[in-house]
């Protein structure tokens, strides 16, 4: 009889993408909200587009709202995120 022995260490994986580059400034862009739909998300949402607008000088917010939290955005919202200079996803609870 043998016995087997598995090595339970990982190795660092490098991810195979890069991260977006940071926007210069936020002032005069189009942000995206994603609501995950869970509860007092919308509360934290409403105070991050006030924050948005008034200390870092955002023209448009576009709210995005997931009707499922454990399910990714579907395809539509996927698509009209497209127009946002960046898209902030909030987790409630």
């Amino acid at each position: 009889m043998s016995i087997r022995v598995y090595d339970p260490t990982s190795e660092d994986v490098i991810p195979a993408y890069a991260s977006a580059p940071r926007l210069p400034t936020l002032a005069g862009r189009t942000i995206g909200l994603l609501d995950n739909s869970k509860i007092r998300v919308r509360e934290l949402l409403n105070f991050m587009e006030e924050m948005l607008r008034t200390q870092y000088g955002v023209t448009e917010v576009r709210r995005f709202r997931k009707s499922d939290p454990s399910r990714p955005a579907p395809a539509e919202i996927l698509a009209a995120m497209q127009g946002c200079a960046a898209i902030i996803s909030a987790v409630g609870d």
